[in-house]
């Protein structure tokens, strides 16, 4: 891919992830690559998850503007169209300049025939853009910007809040970070914020706090020495639940890219091994970066959870926290473009994943230690029914209760995402019998 400018690059990655199948993950930053300008690379980042976030509204009012639909080598330019009226509609771009650039995008789409066309529906959207603003749709996937098998599986687990679990998903996901208790607590931190003019807000769980604003998290004061760490504010209670004792060996199975196991360790420092297990060595390496920083030192193995017997040394551990591989659909809000890669048809094959990686761990476990299941998914399939078939399943398995609410009719803990509060996340903490 050649040099293009923002908007040239935001029509390919959108491109490669509706057409192509690829995620925001690996494209992004390929074509961040091309621009040299930080603003210009969080610019490109905001038009290609903002046209993911709204993409069903976007793609209809977009069609509706061309006599004929784009299709084959053109759809790129179709792909141009959602990121201009992205910016029309959702963005503080001045409509001139938000013109101009699209239609130069053209040019270095090798589209060049078509720029009359990009100009004319760019200015017929500055025109009618109080109409396209107010515009309301029947249909559900428009109107709550979800795929409708997902919508349907959101209203029939949670009748009561589905429409506000839709909604935080279409929110700009709030910053949530970890103080590292290890080294100061969670007051000395915030007051070490507020002396250098960065607002933040304590959450729950011990060592939460919430950025009012987005920046640079490098920039945070120790940062690079491990005094504070990115990880949201749900996925923060899985250490405390595992709760892991001094002298203690420890799993963390599925651990990639590391913040759980990171957060394990200060936790509990005196811990005497702690194995990072992921299928993907190169995963592993993130795992490690972040080990690095915060000067932590654990033992990374490459292997299928799955699998013990490929990779397992036959000593059981104290605790294992088991981070599934899951549909993420407690994490769509950072990860728009899963709304539209995600498919029905996978969540059975997850949940028969999840179910052969549980069973093995199990293996690895102690008699009288405890195993963390953990996904960040908000379906029953992969959370509560997931457990109730696995403590029917396995005798020597124990539920530990974690709140009056969770039972072994309805095992577990659900967290739901809210606006400004954690990820959607899913617990169940068991031991094994004597």
């Amino acid at each position: 891919m050649n040099k293009r400018n923002t908007r040239a690059q935001a029509a390919w990655v959108i491109e490669q992830v509706i057409d192509k199948g690829q995620s925001l993950a690996t494209c992004l930053p390929q074509a961040q690559q091309h621009l040299a300008n930080p603003k210009d690379k969080g610019l490109l980042a905001e038009i290609c998850y903002g046209v993911m976030r709204q993409l069903p509204v976007l793609d209809s009012q977009v069609l509706a503007c061309l006599d004929n639909p784009l299709k084959g080598k053109k759809r790129i330019i179709h792909c141009l169209l959602l990121a201009g009226l992205y910016q029309l509609k959702h963005m503080r771009v001045k409509q001139h300049a938000a013109v101009t650039e699209t239609v130069e995008a053209t040019r270095q789409l090798k589209a060049g025939g078509l720029s009359g066309l990009v100009n004319g529906v760019m200015r017929r959207f500055c025109r009618e853009l109080e109409q396209v603003q107010q515009q309301r749709f029947e249909d559900d996937s428009r109107t709550y910007l979800h795929s409708r098998w997902f919508i349907e599986r959101v209203r029939h687990a949670y009748p009561e809040g589905w429409q506000q679990i839709l909604d935080a998903n279409n929110q700009h996901p709030p910053l949530w970070l970890r103080n590292n208790a290890s080294q100061q607590t969670r007051a000395t931190f915030l007051d070490t914020l507020e002396e250098q003019g960065i607002n933040a807000v304590a959450g729950q769980s011990p060592n939460a706090l919430r950025l009012t604003q987005g920046m640079d998290v490098t920039k945070l004061p120790g940062f690079d020495q491990g005094s504070v760490s990115v990880q949201d504010h749900s996925a923060q209670w899985s250490a405390y639940l595992l709760d892991p004792r001094p002298g203690e060996r420890v799993l963390d199975a599925c651990a990639a890219p590391g913040g759980k196991t990171c957060h394990l360790m200060e936790y509990q420092p005196q811990l005497d091994e702690v194995v990072a297990l992921d299928i993907d060595q190169n995963r592993l390496d993130r795992v490690q970066q972040n080990l690095d920083r915060l000067g932590l030192t654990a033992t990374l193995v490459a292997g299928d959870g799955a699998d013990p017997d490929s990779w397992w040394d036959g000593r059981q551990f104290d605790r294992i926290l088991l981070d599934a591989p899951c549909s993420a659909t407690g994490v769509i809000r950072r990860n728009p473009d899963s709304k539209w890669l995600r498919r029905e048809s996978d969540i059975d094959a997850l949940a028969e994943l999840q179910q052969r990686i549980l069973h093995a761990c199990w293996r690895m476990l102690k008699p009288g230690g405890t195993l963390v299941y953990a996904t960040c998914s908000i379906l029953p399939e992969e959370n509560v029914n997931q457990i109730k078939t696995f403590l029917q399943q396995v005798p020597d398995a124990m539920l530990l209760s974690i709140n009056p609410e969770d039972t072994s009719d309805q095992p577990g803990w659900q967290l739901l995402p809210r606006p400004d509060g954690g990820d959607g996340f899913y617990y169940a903490r068991m031991t094994k019998k004597h």
